[in-house]
């Protein structure tokens, strides 16, 4: 039985996520306890590297929770992998999960692998990336959220680039406008470690870092580096 995770603001977990199949291989579970709460298995990322899934190349992490993501192309996601695909990648990792991410946009056309989540139980986070910053996407966030909240998500998770220290402030605000489900937001690019300390005091529930030699979001920092400053604002 993987482990439960309950997603509380007052307790922002770091989430380490894995670039490479490399990084995956040399893990050890003693650095990974000190670095993240939560080990993220980007499968579509595996799978681009010809990495066979049924392997289980994270077996050998342990005990920590996992949370397993097969992103869509136009959200960050590698190779060109349709729905169909990513829905298999999923499902034969249900044993496994803890968490699972699917893509908000994806949760109408994922809906039969959001069935089967709900029937084992398995908490899902609703994603939304914006990887070029539009000014308007802060105001989308509460609405989307919403929707998140009535397709059933555990959490709602936004990652957008940011181009000026005005925008953190536009993503800070919007913890005050949602109080229907858990968010996740983060900023990317040159303000993304900064964005990510400051949302996790705010009540961010998953804070991303990566874990080995390969950032898996533009301007992410490592899950070690996160933690320790997560931790050291919270003293």
């Amino acid at each position: 039985m993987p482990p439960q995770v309950i997603l509380e603001s007052a307790h922002p977990r770091v989430v380490g996520s894995f670039g490479n199949a490399a990084s995956l291989a040399t893990a050890s579970p003693e650095f990974l306890e000190k670095a993240c709460d939560i080990a993220e298995i980007r499968l579509d990322l595996l799978a681009v590297e010809g990495v066979e899934i049924t392997s289980r190349p994270w077996s050998r992490l342990g005990n920590i929770p996992l949370l397993f993501t097969a992103r869509r192309g136009d959200e960050g996601g590698a190779g060109t992998f349709g729905t169909t695909e990513r829905s298999t990648l999923l499902m034969g990792i249900l044993d496994e999960a803890s968490l699972v991410d699917i893509e908000l946009a994806s949760a109408a056309e994922m809906a039969s692998t959001l069935t089967e989540l709900k029937a084992r139980k398995i908490p899902w986070v609703a994603s939304w990336h914006d990887f070029a910053g539009h000014p308007e996407s802060f105001d989308k966030l509460p609405g989307m959220a919403h929707e998140a909240a009535l397709a059933g998500a555990a959490c709602f998770k936004a990652a957008i680039r940011l181009h000026q220290h005005d925008d953190i402030e536009r993503l800070l605000e919007v913890f005050a406008s949602v109080s229907d489900i858990p968010l996740s937001l983060m900023g990317m690019g040159p303000l993304a470690s900064e964005s990510r300390l400051r949302c996790a005091a705010a009540g961010s529930v998953l804070n991303y870092g990566y874990v080995g030699d390969a950032a898996t979001a533009p301007g992410q920092c490592s899950a070690e580096e996160l933690k320790q400053g997560i931790e050291a604002r919270g003293r």
